[in-house]
């Protein structure tokens, strides 16, 4: 006897393996007297928007770099001269004022003219 199976009832066999292909940013903070740390957060909250929205709002102390790694892929970068641009032409945009901790961010990774710029923008 031969069974045959048609191709609606193959189930396919859920995969053993966790998707972690995804791309992670993380912060590292300054907390003056406590020491530096990498902040931790939320899985489904490091990504690129929200660490842009935190920088604009003001969320760190005092953020040093941002680096975005992913497992997956097997690589690591220190992306903080692209987030500072970025920082700068949404807070531009959008007419906002750099926090403090997000204006010497700015400030070390593309220059304290870029910082100003911002500023003077609101003028």
């Amino acid at each position: 006897m031969v069974m045959v199976l048609s191709m609606a009832s193959v189930r396919p066999t859920p995969s053993l393996v966790p998707d972690h292909d995804v791309t992670v940013h993380i912060v590292l903070d300054d907390f003056g007297r406590a020491g530096r740390a990498y902040r931790e957060t939320d899985e489904e909250r490091a990504d690129l928007e929200i660490v842009i929205d935190h920088l604009l709002t003001g969320q760190f102390n005092k953020p040093l770099r941002v680096v975005a790694f992913n497992t997956s892929e097997g690589w690591a970068r220190d992306i903080s001269e692209d987030v500072a641009w970025e920082v700068v032409k949404r807070a531009r945009d959008g007419g906002k004022r750099l926090a403090e901790g997000t204006h010497d961010f700015v400030a070390f990774h593309i220059g304290e003219d870029e910082a100003y710029r911002v500023e003077s923008h609101l003028l």
